[in-house]
């Protein structure tokens, strides 16, 4: 045992201000209850106690800190009184301390080697700030005084958890200090303050801190006397094993590599030493065959072993096969030794300098989910008694395993239904519904058929923002591309002839400059610019290569107009602008289809041209089960007119970002009749049903280049909205959402009627054209914008 003086906060604690002092007094009353109740032979040891401290005239007094070491006798009768009889000492952290003061004065040689190794030799997460430590301690001593003066019990937990890095091993250790305030007492220096214990437990209930308090009952209300009792838990162990459980109910599995290496850094502590290194392989499978792992655990060993760099995906799912079909344990403490044929597969893992090797198939529900690999590398070494202290995580791993093997499994599930079918949660019913009646059918060995997947009367709507003028911006970034090409080739080739003036350099030049006048004079037909490119890519180059070789001076020069001629600055430029425009479109619809689902299911489909279309169906027979109403339909294409103003503002704003400075137009085709749709197996699409349906499709596919009728103008135009139909009842609906964003400011008040030319097939289109108000950075009002989609519906 020791009396020494620790500050077990290492300085964070901040001062509470409370009139608290050591005694014995709180010990000596328990000691009397002790000795009246106890039957046994104890009440010697509890008398002979009393005897001790009754000898002492300081006793009954205050005790100063620095006189503590006076009172050794008694300091050892407590601990012989209070501690556990069939614990020996030395395997016991055990003290006592000041009265809610972190301030240690007597304790095993264990505690204060604990005590003494997380204050001197462990780095302190920083997370656990000085105001932290406060908090826990002043939620200690307030719920001390409800209960002994108030009878107002507070679940607060009096054992307090410290976590460190060992700067030794470089693993994280944990403590659970327990505080005992069993012996000390708190009396009031005044009449004792009321309090409202119904306000006060509301305020707890909800999440309130102890602060509320410092005010209710301040703390120099109160004097404290007494002694604490602290015992120290290392908890290493099962922390470790609850970390490798919260990854798992996290959700995300092994998916982030910062979850490997939390999982890895776990094992590390449980096993106490961190030369032992950690892989995970989860056992995936495609069509129940198994397939590489789409992550690297640990430090990858198994990965490389098993993985895509040494065997082919046949060759794996050969071994893999085989494997699970026999999972076994393997160990050696030294795989050098090993020299058995079956364990020539070790040959792969000495190559890795791999010392030590475990592995061990992991299992959940009985099924092989994975293998953790254990090693060492070079002269390190491990033994199964190591092995054993991975027991209590080994179910913690398997479910982490399991749902990483369930995570894949849904993306692929994901990928499939977003890449290869329309299957969406609005529609998601019927295909359940005709996947069941096929089961049945089979399960009654009845004609067995898929059932077609047909929507009746559902009403379509259409929009399409499109980057105007996309391809004339493409033609010219190519062709403002070649000419700088050409250009630097000119100025190139002309500097090389202080080199070197042969028919072969001439000639080189020649066809460049015959080039920069096809340009010029905008000559180039499609093979005329093939005819371009291969010689740019090809001939210039290889020239090039080969006067850099025959005249090493000009190296440096013709690498540099090599690195130019292998960039488009100027298709590049536009590739960069059309994808932020696509993208930030993209990412607005998206964030939308869920607010698109509340009112009513719909479905919502929308597909990349040069710019963003979609297309979006509501109707009775999209949801059965819920009653539609016209009203719903008017909420959708008030959306529809709202988010055309929305995104006209996005890609507005985003013109100061862009390289190359791109407009939208926005166009909206109104269709006011219901239409019947199917899912098209072969193209897993929906589509249109019946030939007067078709028309629908017709027109939306022709009207996105269409021209006002005798002029030469297009309808689409950057910074309005167009609506096309072919009855003035169409946009019935739509009129009054206009002129409501007029009168917010919203829209421009000038409303364009018109009508359109005659297209292939089609004629009498007639549409309405409105301007966005717009500033610098987007909408003039995107509050009224967002006003105007709340009040959809």
């Amino acid at each position: 045992m020791q009396t020494t003086i620790l500050d077990v906060s290492g300085g964070r604690a901040q001062t509470l201000g409370i009139d608290t002092a050591i005694s014995f007094e709180p010990f000596i009353a328990y000691l009397k209850k002790r000795i009246s109740e106890e039957q046994t032979v104890k009440s010697l040891l509890y008398a002979a106690a009393l005897a001790q401290f009754e000898a002492s005239d300081g006793s009954r007094q205050d005790i100063p800190l620095e006189e503590i070491t006076s009172y050794e006798k008694q300091l050892e009768h407590i601990y012989a009184c209070l501690s556990p009889a069939m614990t020996a000492e030395d395997r016991i952290a055990w003290g006592l301390s000041y009265p809610f003061l972190p301030i240690t004065f007597y304790g095993t040689d264990l505690l204060f080697e604990l005590l003494g190794q997380r204050m001197h030799h462990q780095n302190y997460e920083v997370s656990r700030q000085p105001a932290d430590y406060h908090r826990e301690r002043l939620q200690l001593v307030y719920s001390f005084i409800l209960q002994r003066l108030y009878n107002f019990i507070v679940p607060v937990k009096t054992g307090q958890h410290h976590s460190g890095i060992n700067k030794h091993t470089g693993l994280l250790q944990y403590y659970e200090v327990n505080i005992n305030t069993s012996f000390v007492d708190v009396t009031a220096k005044g009449p004792l303050p009321e309090i409202d214990v119904v306000q006060l437990y509301t305020h707890l209930s909800e999440g309130g801190g102890f602060e509320i308090l410092e005010e209710m009952l301040p703390l120099e209300l109160f004097r404290f006397r007494g002694i604490c009792v602290i015992t120290v838990t290392d908890i290493t162990a099962e922390k470790a094993v609850e970390n490798i459980r919260k990854v798992r109910l996290s959700r995300t599995a092994l998916v982030e590599e910062s979850n490997y290496r939390e999982v890895i850094q776990s094992l590390k502590s449980l096993v106490r030493d961190s030369k032992i290194e950690f892989d995970l392989f989860p056992m995936l499978r495609v069509n129940n065959n198994p397939v590489y792992g789409l992550e690297k655990g640990g430090t990858g060993i198994l990965f490389d072993v098993w993985g895509e760099d040494r065997l082919t995906p046949e060759e794996f799912r050969r071994q893999a096969g085989a494997y699970a079909a026999k999972p076994l344990f393997f160990f050696s403490a030294d795989i050098w030794r090993e020299n058995m044929p079956e364990y020539a597969f070790l040959e792969h893992f000495r190559k890795l300098n791999v010392k030590s090797l475990a592995l061990m198939p992991i299992f959940y529900a009985h099924e092989l989910v994975g293998v953790m690999g254990v090693h060492t590398w070079k002269e390190d070494t491990f033994d199964d008694k190591t092995l054993a202290l991975l027991e209590p995580a080994i179910s913690a791993i398997s479910q982490l395993l399991q749902v990483y093997i369930e995570e894949f499994n849904l993306e692929i599930e994901k990928v499939i239904k977003e890449k290869f079918t329309s299957i969406q949660p609005a529609v998601q019913w019927k295909f359940n519904e005709a996947a069941w009646n096929y089961l049945y059918s089979l399960k009654k060995n009845l004609p067995a058929t898929i059932q077609n997947i047909f929507f009746e009367q559902v009403y379509p709507l259409y929009g399409a923002i499109d980057i105007r003028n996309s391809t004339v911006e493409r033609n010219k970034a190519i062709i403002a591309d070649l000419d700088s090409h050409l250009s630097l080739l000119a100025a190139t080739l002309d500097a090389l002839r202080q080199y070197q003036q042969n028919d072969l350099l001439k000639e080189m030049i020649f066809h460049c400059q015959q080039w920069q006048q096809a340009l010029l004079l905008q000559q180039l037909s499609p093979s005329d610019e093939n005819e371009l490119n291969r010689f740019l890519e090809v001939e210039a180059v290889e020239y090039l290569r080969h006067f850099a070789v025959q005249f090493p001076k000009t190296k440096e020069a013709i690498d540099a107009c090599l690195q130019s001629l292998a960039g488009d600055v100027n298709k590049d430029a536009l590739e960069q602008s059309m994808q932020l425009i696509t993208q930030t479109v993209n990412q607005y619809f998206e964030s939308e289809k869920g607010a698109l689902q509340e009112s009513y299911p719909c479905y919502f489909e929308k597909f990349r041209t040069d710019g963003v279309e979609y297309d979006i169906y509501i109707g009775q027979s999209i949801a059965p089960d819920k009653p539609f109403n016209h009203f719903h339909l008017k909420n959708l294409r008030l959306w529809q007119l709202s988010s055309m103003v929305t995104i006209a503002g996005l890609t507005h704003g985003l013109l100061s970002q862009m390289p190359t400075a791109l407009r939208t137009t926005q166009l909206i085709f109104v269709h006011n009749q219901p239409i019947d749709i199917s899912f098209r197996a072969d193209e897993r699409k929906f589509d249109v049903e019946g030939a007067y349906n078709i028309r629908y499709q017709m027109i939306k596919k022709r009207i996105d280049k269409v021209l006002i009728r005798h002029s030469e103008e297009r309808l689409t135009q950057p910074d309005k909205i167009a609506l096309i139909y072919s009855d003035r009842k169409d946009v019935e609906d739509y009129l009054p959402f206009i002129r409501y964003l007029q009168q917010t400011g919203v829209l421009l008040p000038e409303m364009e009627e018109l009508e359109l030319e005659d297209l292939q097939g089609l004629s009498g289109l007639q549409a309405i054209r409105v301007g966005i108000t717009l500033e610098a950075e987007g909408t003039k009002d995107k509050a009224k914008a967002n006003e105007a989609n709340d009040q959809r519906g």
